[in-house]
């Protein structure tokens, strides 16, 4: 019956032609009505289609195509006064991070969007996301992530915290047979490579350390073969479909028939837009990232340098 039916934000995402981006920030809004189902967010057919016939101009007469219409809970029942938080990436520190704010701050619902790191700060620019996790590599400077959240977030005022650091560098078959050391050796003819999506940090990565070894990425092969998070680059060179893949060290501990080697610690940072309105949440935030309790389930999963976490890197 389609009162049974629901659909998640990626399959709402695809039925509208917009970005799960998108489909976060309305459900935020408030402008679809959603639950929660394990960790996922869903929506009912009858909120999706009210939601569509809404934005046709309000008319509620249906066409012979059109299903019939089903009437939407009222925002007061669904939300109760919740506030919804889009937090973004892909690190499973961030599923920590929104198990900590749900159990300390009731009035608010954690939403995970796994989006790249540059895509995360462009959404943010859009009004679409609340707190984006960044791992963008400046080439010319050597910083991470304050120049790009610089240049993006023109005239807004924003607070950068530290959530970790952790080691970044290439994935390569057990014993690393083709002996490869380091980014000058992607110049070498015929080495297979996975890539990951434009926007994301490892993509980024790449492509500045290409730029600084004078390296073409049409000179790689396999350079537009792509994947979308880590574990699937690692997978792809553990099953031997590649020679090389970027990733973190973390996801290499997980993937059998895989070795790892690292070049460069990255810093896995947290923006957030200050205002009024999310100050009460955002110092929640600081408390939870600064907490020992917090600090000792990042410890407990290997790979992760804490030395910074919870440090106020830049407030504008």
């Amino acid at each position: 019956m389609p009162e049974d039916i629901s659909y998640t934000a990626e399959e709402i995402s695809k039925l509208l032609k917009i970005s799960k981006l998108t489909v976060y920030d309305l459900i935020k809004k408030g402008e679809l009505p959603s639950y929660r189902v394990g960790k996922q967010m869903r929506v009912d057919a009858a909120d999706l289609q009210a939601y569509k016939l809404r934005n046709k101009g309000g008319s509620h007469a249906q066409s012979a195509q059109e299903p019939p219409v089903y009437p939407s809970p009222s925002p007061a029942a669904v939300h109760h006064g919740i506030r919804s938080l889009v937090i973004t990436g892909q690190d499973m520190s961030l599923d920590i991070l929104a198990k900590h704010l749900e159990n300390r701050t009731p009035g608010l619902r954690p939403l995970r969007s796994h989006a790249g790191s540059l895509d995360s700060l462009i959404s943010m620019y859009k009004g679409e996301s609340d707190i984006v996790s960044t791992h963008l590599l400046d080439g010319d400077t050597g910083e991470y992530n304050l120049p790009y959240i610089r240049r993006l977030l023109v005239g807004s005022s924003y607070l950068v915290v530290n959530l970790l650091s952790r080691y970044a560098g290439f994935y390569v078959a057990p014993g690393n047979p083709l002996n490869i050391k380091g980014w000058s050796d992607l110049s070498r003819h015929g080495l297979r490579i996975v890539n990951r999506e434009k926007g994301s940090g490892a993509r980024v990565l790449l492509d500045e350390q290409l730029r600084l070894h004078g390296i073409k990425p049409s000179h790689l092969t396999g350079y537009d073969h792509v994947q979308t998070n880590h574990l699937s680059i690692a997978a792809q060179v553990a099953l031997g479909e590649a020679d090389i893949g970027v990733g973190i060290e973390k996801t290499a501990s997980i993937v059998n028939q895989i070795g790892f080697i690292p070049l460069i610690k990255e810093r896995y940072d947290l923006v957030m837009i200050k205002n009024r309105e999310n100050q009460a949440w955002i110092n929640e935030l600081l408390h939870i990232v600064q907490s020992d309790a917090f600090k000792q389930e990042l410890e407990a999963m290997a790979g992760y340098d804490l030395s910074l976490t919870g440090r106020i890197l830049y407030e504008s």
